[in-house]
């Protein structure tokens, strides 16, 4: 049995779509909330004049939309049926809706005179409609983020699926990287420049879905046999011993998330204020630890594929908290690029295999949308927690920012504590049939 690689990047161009425009609505949005505030040095931008509390707030603001509405839709994925298939229609749907509200992002903030720039009170409409515009923007990207991973599972067997996700990841990396290597000089040529090739390119991302991915029509009588108990009759199909699997499964998810939103959140703040790095080079650090994890995203699968997902997670998680570990002693500015490097190895480990683990716990493959919904539904939930709760163990350190080398590895401890308990979850010798 053979990964259909074509098929698997055509599946692939829709995580790559949506990785563009996330890269550049996290990249543009907090300027624009935050130029015209007087802690914020952005002379040539108009923007709101937000704090960085405010604005913090509000870019947490897709994850919380997230929590609630991508389990939620995997559910109803998995129940619905036309002829375009189940997912596809939530795509076709939510994508355009996606697209037009991300470009009238800019679109709003050129309705700011530039006197007014940064005086809150007196830009009620360009606020309303700017606040309006990501609020959509929001729930359409949620809507149709876990329709587009389903696919994934659905269209491939079971003891490939590491070495699918591996490529779907790669796929992400690269319109992360595009994203983020032309950003500058496609601002250079007009602020909706930008958003607009990103709209380009998941309109793009869309039409190849639609017209070179065909859904399975034998999940046409699941959907209509299986309306109803969503979530519940999903998880009550499984055994007690998968149910005890899929918990400890999804509380390790939700604790390493926690441990790597600390050094994804404060490693530039670390590397400026412990190491003495410039804030222009400090963010290629995370930078470094991404390329290794995009380079390694395919080995990954195949490791899994021939040692177990369970062995390769633990053994990801051991390598890359060990790294953070011995930094914390280290604090050297010149070792910690290697360090970072062979981290970004260990998490490709963790990361590609985590959601072929949850899928494969399912007893139908009717319920790959409901589970694919219970993997965000632990993710976003660190991405909700993990922020806040790693910024207070540092503002109760002192501000020490080398505590988040301890905070990490102890969080990954207790996931691999979880992981040790977990049964299930494996590749499967054939595909699960509905």
């Amino acid at each position: 049995m053979k990964l259909d690689y074509k098929k698997t990047f055509l599946i692939g161009f829709g995580f790559f779509g949506t990785s563009v425009m996330w890269t550049l609505y996290n990249a543009y949005v907090p300027i624009y909330l935050q130029a015209g505030s007087p802690t914020f040095n952005a002379p040539s931008e108009v923007g709101f004049g937000f704090g960085a509390g405010l604005t913090g707030v509000i870019m947490t603001l897709d994850n919380i939309v997230a929590f609630f509405l991508l389990p939620l839709i995997g559910i109803w994925s998995d129940r619905t049926w036309t002829r375009f298939g189940r997912r596809k229609p939530f795509i076709m749907v939510l994508a355009p809706i996606a697209i037009i509200a991300f470009i009238l992002i800019p679109v709003t903030v050129r309705m700011i005179p530039p006197e007014l720039s940064g005086q809150m009170d007196n830009l009620g409409t360009p606020l309303a409609f700017f606040m309006l515009a990501i609020g959509v923007f929001l729930a359409a990207m949620a809507g149709f983020r876990t329709p587009v991973i389903a696919l994934m599972p659905d269209l491939t067997p079971s003891p490939l699926r590491s070495q699918a996700n591996g490529v779907i990841n790669l796929m992400g990396g690269v319109g992360t990287l595009i994203a983020t290597l032309g950003s500058s000089f496609l601002y250079g040529m007009g602020r909706m420049v930008p958003f607009v090739f990103g709209g380009v390119l998941m309109v793009a991302a869309v039409l190849m879905l639609f017209f070179f991915i065909k859904e399975p029509e034998e999940f046409e009588t699941a959907a209509h046999e299986d309306e109803g108990m969503g979530a519940l009759r999903a998880v009550k199909r499984i055994s007690s011993e998968a149910r005890r699997s899929l918990f400890l499964l999804m509380a390790a998810i939700f604790c390493w998330f926690v441990g790597y939103n600390a050094i994804e959140t404060f490693l530039s703040s670390y590397a400026v204020s412990e190491l003495g790095m410039s804030t222009g080079t400090a963010p290629l650090l995370m930078g470094v630890a991404s390329l290794a994890f995009l380079a390694f995203a395919i080995p990954a699968g195949y490791i899994a594929a021939r040692f177990g997902r369970r062995r390769t997670i633990v053994s990801g998680l051991v390598i890359f908290g060990a790294l953070l570990l011995a930094n914390f002693f280290l604090r050297n500015a010149t070792l910690i690029w290697p360090l970072m490097a062979l981290g970004g190895i260990g998490w490709a480990l963790v990361n590609i295999n985590s959601l072929p683990m949850v899928v494969d716990i399912a007893a139908s493959a009717a319920d790959l949308g409901t589970y694919t919904g219970l993997y965000y539904l632990a993710s976003q939930l660190a991405a909700v927690v993990g922020p806040t709760l790693n910024g207070y163990i540092v503002e109760w350190g002192g501000g020490d920012y080398n505590l988040i080398f301890i905070v990490t590895p102890a969080f990954f401890l207790l996931a691999i504590l979880c992981m040790w308990r977990v049964t299930q979850g494996e590749a499967k010798v054939a595909t699960i049939t509905v």
